[in-house]
């Protein structure tokens, strides 16, 4: 198993179906994901910095099968937007 590093960017679905095929680029190798996509739409957006571990097809193509970002994902960066930083009573 291959590991790569770097920031994402172009993140677009490729085919939506029970496990949508999401095509992104990890510092200009081209990733894709199904397994787990639906979370990584969640977790991902562009600029962010992640870790993917996966196999190169025959189209020399990452196909990732676990990932980690670096740094706070992109739900909880939306969760702190929306907690309010003190209860009024």
């Amino acid at each position: 198993m291959n590991t790569l590093k770097g920031n994402v960017s172009h993140i677009k679905i490729v085919k939506l179906s029970e496990y949508p095929l999401v095509y992104f680029q990890l510092d200009g190798q081209h990733c894709l994901i199904a397994k787990h996509s639906l979370n990584f739409l969640a977790d991902v957006e562009n600029g962010m910095t992640l870790t993917a571990a996966g196999h190169f097809n025959a189209r020399n193509q990452f196909i990732v099968a676990k990932y980690a970002v670096l740094g706070k994902t992109r739900i909880m960066i939306d969760m702190e937007k929306f907690q309010p930083s003190h209860f009024v009573s």
